[in-house]
This record gives C-alpha cells, structure tokens and sequence, in this order.
C-alpha cells in the first residue's frame, strides 16, 4: 500500500491547487483522478473553453457591427471549426500545465476512480480494473459537481444537451432555446446568438441571473434582447422537453396556466449544477450529505470524519472555480497547523457575458429585506471616457454603503470588464473600506475603473463629477 500525508479525489482547480499548498507546505501528496485529463470541469468543458469561444465570438460580432464606427471595412465570415479548434487548442495548453505543476510540486497522480474505504484509504480502481490501495493522513475531496437536470426534461445528450455537449457542437445551431437563466444559459447563448443563432430562452423564476442584484438582471436582459436577439419567456414552467430526431420539441406554460409549444435544432438546458459524489463510498464511512446532495462540512471543511474534508462545488456555496481554489488552500494550510481564513461573502460572482455581469457582497434587495440602512450610489458606462473610445456604454456600476458608517456592502457592475473590475471592489472590502476611501482614491484617466470612483462619489453626497 502506497502512503502519503495528502490524498486529494478530483484534479478541478480546488483538488489539484489543495494538492500543490499541501506540497508547498512539505507533505507528501497524490493526486486521484478519474478522468485521464487534469483539471476537472473547469479546464476541460466549463470556464476555459467557454471563455474561448466566448472571446472568438465577441470578436466577430464586434466585426460586424462596431468596426464600421471606428472607419474600419471588412466583410467578416466566421469558421465554427477553426472556433472550436482554437478552443481544443487552450484546452489542452492548460491541461499541459497543469500536469507540469504536478510534476513540478512531486505531487504524484493516480487515474482512477477514488473510493473510501475507511477513514485513511482510498481505493483507486482505473480503466483496466486493476486495483491500488492509498494510504494517508489526511484526505481531501474535491470531486465537483455535474450539470443538473429536471424530470420534465429527457435529456439525450444529442438534441437536448448540458454545456458540457454544447462545446463540442459541430455546427452552429440555426435556432437554440436555452432552458435556465443563469450564467451558463446566458453564457452559451450569447456564443451562438453572436454567430447567427436564434436564441429563445426560457426561465421559471421572473428576471435573468435571479441571484444577483436585480438590476443587473434588468440591465443585461435589455441589451442581449437589443444586440443580439435573445428572447425571453420568464416566469415559464417547463412541462417537457423531447428529442425529435433531427429537432427538439419543448412544451411551455406561462404564468396564466396557458401551454405554448416551440421547437428548435437543440435545447441546452442549464438548470445549474449538483454536487458529484457518485462512487466515493461515502457511505462505507458514514460521511454525512444534506438534503442537496452536498457533503456537510464545519468551519474548518472538515466532514463528519475529522481527517476527512471536502471543499469546492461539493460543500455548499457558490459553485465558483475561485471558490473551490480558495477552500484548497485553506485545507492545506489547516491540515499544517496554520488557522487561515475564508470570507465568503467576498467571494466575487461573474457572468462572462457582453457587457460583463460582476458582484460582491449583498444585494440592494438582501440589505433591504434585512433592514440595514444603506445609501446607494451609481454611475453609468455612457459617462465614462474610456467607454466611449472603445463603444462599450451600455450599464453600469452600483456601490451599495451603510448610511451611518459609510462601510461598503455591496458593488454590483455591469459593463466593459467588469470581470476584472470587481476585484478593487473585493479589495476595498476586505479592507473595510468606506465609499468615500475609494472616492479619495486617484484613478487612472481614461480607464473603464474611472466609474468605480464615480460611483463612490454618488454614493457619498451624490458628487459624481461627470454625470
């Protein structure tokens, strides 16, 4: 039996950097993963690939409609093949890397299933049935979460597909309904809506991105409505979803009770995401799950088995790749004695859309509802130089602050790069800081953060500058 300090089940951006701070920190580590790939869903068919066809997409869109403005003439034609490829490309780029810092951090890897067997080993069972027994201190789970599904819906994987098909599609879909308003659904939409795609796309809550301040939501169904097409049917029950041969037919009920029917070349049905757990053997350990499927953790992710913990889209919180990142490190850095820490409520949510959605902390209605007495400040994209120069105006940026302390709350943005905006909010919040710091602050000129700075003075005694 081979033995560690660290065996870590599942190789996604929580699982293998867990693995390299374990390393870091001087303990001897493996890897377990069932796929023959590193990376897990993030580099292999979620954020990595998505983002490259998102950026292919953008660019031709951009092509079509703004290159005019700028007295730049072309007659842009897309090859979906060479898009796909180039996102092949990336991927396995970064798979490269990743196992390059396995090799660099002598974290050994094992391809396999993973499963508990007691408290101390794991056993991997790989393609060929062989059997290993691990041994170690400390196990660490990080096996993720896969694409959710509801029973109306009989999903065939051909017509009626997850993300995880949806990129590796060979052609671009004439028409697409997309089931679920969240970031995957508006994500894969805007993708093939940019390349000629009828999107119709379908909710059961009554605004997009429902989880998020409501006027991101708002904003960010105006402008994919306006620019690239998308029809909305919000506040729609699904009744069923079947596969037709070369279609898919989808059955619809409005708020009245009435059904409509609609059908299309594919339904992506994006209906979030479950913690995976399948074949783990928690129950040969008595590990406890809640009534979602998620493995329960306490304060320090350790499980109802104390050398045993699990962090990532297996516990609960946002199923976010920075997330599971962070909960690795901290795992780590708990397993060598070091008391880290973690604020969730800091951690930043994006949606990689055109304009880019962003968050951090609570939403105007969670405050509301709470009874803080907030002050709220806001500055538009339109207003902003840089936003101008490149014709990216539409949204933009929300600072939310204590009325008495002036501490901020909560910023939500939509807009130009906001993706990387957010990280000053997250900055200044983890810092305590006040609106009227961030508005004291020098910001460079012509830059999309100006807004950020806009915002904050809105947000103290509505003194915005240029608006």
């Amino acid at each position: 039996m081979k033995e560690f300090d660290v065996i870590v089940i599942g190789s996604g951006p929580g699982g293998y950097v867990c693995a390299i701070r374990c390393s870091q920190l001087g303990m001897n580590v493996a890897i377990v993963e069932k796929y023959n790939n590193l990376g897990g869903t993030c580099l292999n068919v979620g954020c990595i690939p998505s983002k490259a066809l998102l950026e292919s997409s953008e660019l031709f869109h951009k092509a079509n409609h703004d290159f005019k403005k700028h007295g730049i003439t072309v007659n842009p034609k897309f090859d979906f093949g060479k898009m796909v490829s180039r996102k092949n490309q990336i991927v396995d780029e970064t798979r490269t890397g990743v196992s390059f810092l396995m090799k660099k951090n002598k974290i050994t890897v094992f391809n396999g299933l993973g499963s508990l067997e007691n408290k101390n080993t794991v056993l991997v069972t790989q393609k060929d049935e062989k059997k290993i027994s691990l041994s170690a201190k400390n196990i660490v789970i990080a096996t993720g979460s896969k694409p959710n599904n509801l029973p109306s819906i009989e999903l065939d994987k051909k017509r009626v597909i997850t993300s995880t098909e949806a990129l590796a599609l060979k052609d671009c879909p004439k028409k697409l309904i997309v089931i679920g308003g969240g970031a995957i659904g508006l994500e894969m939409g805007s993708v093939f809506a940019r390349l000629g795609s009828k999107i119709q796309l379908f909710d059961f809550a009554d605004s997009i991105i429902s989880s998020m301040d409501l006027s991101l939501g708002k904003e960010l169904k105006k402008v994919l409505s306006r620019d690239l097409g998308f029809e909305f049917y919000l506040s729609h029950k699904v009744k069923s979803v079947k596969s037709k041969g070369k279609n898919v037919e989808v059955i619809v009920e409005d708020k009245e009770g009435v059904e409509h029917k609609f059908s299309a070349d594919y339904c992506l049905v994006s209906v979030g995401r479950k913690a995976f757990t399948d074949g783990l053997g928690l129950e040969n350990i008595s590990i406890k799950k809640d009534n979602r499927g998620r493995i329960e953790v306490n304060e320090n992710l350790q499980t109802t088995i104390p050398n045993i913990y699990a962090i990532g889209d297996v516990i609960q919180g946002p199923m976010l790749a920075h997330k599971a990142e962070e909960e690795g490190v901290f795992v780590a850095e708990i397993i060598a004695g070091q008391k880290p820490h973690i604020d969730y409520n800091l951690i930043p949510g994006v949606v990689y859309t055109w304009p880019e959605v962003a968050a951090v902390g609570k939403t105007e209605q969670e405050l509301r509802n709470e009874g803080v007495n907030i002050k709220v400040g806001s500055f538009p994209f339109k207003a902003n130089g840089r936003a101008k120069v490149s014709i990216d105006t539409d949204g933009f940026i929300k600072i939310i602050a204590d009325a008495e302390t002036d501490e901020i709350l909560g910023v939500h943005m939509i807009g130009p790069r906001c993706a990387d905006l957010i990280s000053e909010a997250v900055v200044a919040m983890e810092y305590k800081a006040s609106a009227e710091d961030i508005a004291r602050i020098t910001h460079a000129h012509p830059t999309f953060s100006e807004a950020i700075k806009e915002a904050a003075l809105d947000a103290t005694e509505k003194r915005a500058l240029h608006f």
